[in-house]
Parts: structure tokens; sequence; C-alpha cells
């Protein structure tokens, strides 16, 4: 039997794992925690096998970190990382942190039990676009973009609009939407600060 304790701080994410765990018999969820500080403390008086752990967790103290702590306690867990996030940024301090594992939400059941049962075992496992995201770390390779796109990255990270980018280049707002689209492909990211996040992290931006 392997004993595990939920994070994630919202109520019909936790119901619904709460279901998926409950139908398989080798698997018994200890408690569940809405923020990183109640994990933490539950962790430690519960000492379950396994944390599921989000990384987004809304006020307070976030996965990462939480992850830190509970994995600092002097009985630690494994942690598992359930979240909606695989951008470079999110892989590095997750695992950095400790984790375990780190598995997206949109994985299988089967595939989230056998990640639970690893964990537990203290065998590392990845979701596929994850594990290709890491050997791609470690084998150093970078992103190649344009020096259009690098201008527009730069303007990203000074926190300017798609508007402002336009005027700052001279160019149309459209074709700011379009330079974006291919930064984020590229970049592996969807949101504007998960780009300016592996940039820096790449070294992409002065």
């Amino acid at each position: 039997m392997t004993t595990i304790l939920l994070c994630d701080d919202h109520v019909v994410v936790r119901a619904g794992l709460l279901a998926l765990l409950g139908s398989e018999p080798d698997i018994e969820v200890l408690g569940e925690a809405g923020s990183g500080e109640e994990a933490v403390a539950l962790a430690a008086k519960l000492h379950p096998d396994v944390v599921l752990m989000d990384l987004q967790l809304g006020e307070g103290i976030d996965g990462v970190e939480a992850t830190r702590r509970i994995t600092a306690l002097p009985r630690p867990p494994h942690v598992l990382v359930l979240t909606t996030y695989d951008t470079d940024a999110d892989i590095t301090r997750a695992i950095g942190a400790g984790a375990t594992g780190y598995l997206l939400k949109a994985e299988r059941p089967e595939e989230l039990f056998t990640a639970i049962h690893s964990a537990a075992q203290g065998r590392t496992t990845l979701s596929a676009p994850v594990a290709s995201r890491v050997m791609a770390h470690m084998r150093g390779t970078r992103p190649t973009l344009t020096d259009r796109e690098l201008d527009i990255l730069g303007q990203l990270a000074r926190g300017l609009g798609n508007r402002d980018i336009a005027r700052a280049l001279f160019i149309s707002e459209a074709t700011v939407k379009t330079h974006l689209g291919r930064i984020y492909d590229k970049l592996g990211v969807d949101t504007r600060a998960g780009a300016v996040s592996v940039a820096k992290e790449q070294r992409l931006l002065p």
C-alpha cells in the first residue's frame, strides 16, 4: 500500500483526484492540502510515502518552496509534482527543490498510478515532454531565435504590451502577435512571463 498526501489549491481538482485515486486499491490518501504551508505541516504529521504536489498554489508559498521544505523534513516523503506547467524554469526549480518526479495533469490515470508507486520507491518518473526538456537541457541545446524575435523578447522583458512593442519596433501589432506565437513555440511556453523566464534561464536576454 502506497500512502499519499494530495496538495492542490483547487477544490474541484482535489475532489477529482481523490475519486480517481480511490479507485486504485494499492493507494491510500492520508490527507489533502490546499496550500503549500498546509502541505508541509501535514507531511510532517502524517508521514505519507508520497506527496502529490501542484506548483501553483495561489497565496502563500508555491509548490517548489513547499517541496523544498518537505524534502528537508526529518522523515521526508518523496514529492511527485503533478501540474499543468512544463516550462524549463518550472522543471528545473522543482527538481532542484528535491522532487522525485514531474508529471503533467494530461497523463492517463494508469500513468499517474505507476508514477506514484515509482516515486514511493524513490524512482524518478517524468512525463515524456518533461523528459525531452530535461535531456535537451542536459545536452546544452538552446532555442534559436531570429534577431527580430530577440528584439521582441527584449521588449517583453521590459514589460511592454503588444501595442507598445509595435510602436517601439515600427511594426504592426499583428506582426508582433505572429512573432510572439513563434517565440512561444520555440521556448515551449504559453505565457509572456514564461517566455521571459525561460529566455533568462537560457541566457537569451542581455
